[in-house]
């Protein structure tokens, strides 16, 4: 170790965090399971991808043995690497160790890294009833704790919050329903003692993930009993979501009723969908939420949610309802017409969320079931236009919502050069 030089000292900045991962984390190869732990760490890292880390005695090293790859991190120490070789092809690297880690990552002194480029690696959650368990391929986007982390936008200055950007690498888009959710939180914190009553939000600019997003907040009017709220969000000041918020204090009903919950499978009976979102269990009716795009169906979809933990403040519930809002509408325009997909989206196909109006209405606990029903009722001129509601697994309306949104081909010319930019 005396020959492995640290480079702490030399990037004071440098982050690797150890977060706990709130499941039972499996590392398979084919049908052979290789470790199978519920201690496991997400180690995150600076400019790296994430990485799993399991405590060694969560491992089959008994169809391992060590080989003569070592590697040197500047930030970690040196690396020995075992090879799976009880199994039809060998495989190589699989898991590695620190056996003596720099003091600042002690902790991952007695863990394997796991080469998940190698094997198969998943993370299932697992809370209430059977049909909440959620399995999420890893590297995962990130925990239900992530996403809230996420949208909880930090005030700044008067009137003035900041959304920070997130480690998720893989693709470098913000989405309409986070910028939607963190402009929600924002209103939320400026008048506390209101409720979210609605909201209107249009996209003239596409966001990165990578850079934080500054809001800043303007009241237009007070009132007792409503108040209307201006929200720009802006990144390096450019303006990527004005939000328009209405906020209402909380009355008693003078009448009440509601559109019924359409007649569609349970979550029992719906098909599992991994959004890649650990603690957030998705059951997609019919499975038609489909890459595939020959599959064909009504212009419908319907998506059954359930999280790990209810949050216990009522506007970061409504603001985690928000975020899903704008996850459907381009998938149901998409289903009748063949030869067109989800796997198309930022491929072949640019698409994305222009506009969102959302309505609130009732309250549930999102550690329970709720449904997201959508119908597009309009495609052409590359847009497509969808109403949608949220229903909890009573059949009590909890929200209604509107998603005006882009299907464009990309100019193939310019896709080859940087796969974003649209016609």
């Amino acid at each position: 170790m005396a020959s492995v030089e640290s480079a702490w000292d030399r990037y004071p900045d440098y982050r690797i965090d150890l977060v706990p991962v709130r499941g039972t984390a499996r590392v398979w190869h084919g049908d052979l399971l290789l470790a199978s732990s519920t201690r496991a760490y997400r180690l995150i890292e600076s400019d790296h991808v994430e990485r799993l880390y399991v405590p060694e005695g969560d491992v089959r090293l008994e169809l391992f043995e060590a080989n003569d790859h070592h590697t040197v991190c500047p930030f970690k120490g040196e690396a020995d690497y075992w090879s799976l070789e009880r199994s039809e092809p060998r495989v190589g690297d699989v898991f590695w160790t620190y056996r003596n880690p720099f003091q600042q990552v002690a902790r991952i002194k007695g863990f394997l890294g796991v080469y998940h480029e190698n094997v198969r690696v998943e993370i299932e959650t697992h809370w209430g009833a059977e049909s909440s368990r959620s399995v999420v391929a890893f590297p995962a986007w990130g925990d239900q704790d992530d996403l809230l982390r996420m949208i909880d936008v930090r005030p700044s200055g008067p009137g003035r919050f900041v959304a920070l950007g997130y480690h998720e690498t893989s693709r470098n888009v913000v989405e309409g329903g986070q910028l939607l959710a963190q402009a929600l939180v924002a209103a939320s914190k400026t008048v506390p003692e209101q409720r979210l009553a609605s909201a209107f939000v249009t996209f003239p600019r596409s966001a990165r993930f990578d850079r934080p997003i500054e809001l800043s907040v303007e009241p237009l009017r007070l009132g007792r009993s409503f108040s209307t709220l201006s929200v720009r969000g802006e990144q390096d000041g450019t303006l990527v979501s004005p939000v328009q918020v209405l906020m209402g204090a909380d009355t008693r009903d003078v009448i009440r009723d509601s559109v019924a919950m359409p007649e569609v499978s349970g979550p029992d009976a719906s098909d599992p969908y991994d959004m890649r979102v650990i603690g957030r269990a998705v059951r997609i009716v019919d499975g038609a939420y489909s890459p595939d795009p020959d599959r064909l169906g009504p212009p419908e979809l319907y998506a059954w949610l359930r999280f790990r933990d209810d949050p216990a403040e009522l506007s970061l519930r409504q603001e985690l309802m928000a975020q899903a809002t704008t996850h459907w509408t381009i998938a149901a325009a998409m289903r009748p017409h063949p030869g067109v997909g989800e796997a198309d989206a930022h491929v072949t196909l640019s698409t994305g969320p222009m506009s969102v109006a959302i309505a609130f209405h009732d309250d549930a606990p999102l550690d329970q079931w709720f449904l997201y029903a959508n119908r597009a009722t309009w495609s052409g001129r590359g847009l497509c236009q969808g109403e949608g509601r949220v229903f909890s697994c009573e059949g009590r309306l909890l929200a209604s919502y509107s998603v005006h949104a882009m299907i464009r081909r990309f100019d193939e010319s310019v896709a080859a050069a940087n796969g974003r930019t649209a016609i």
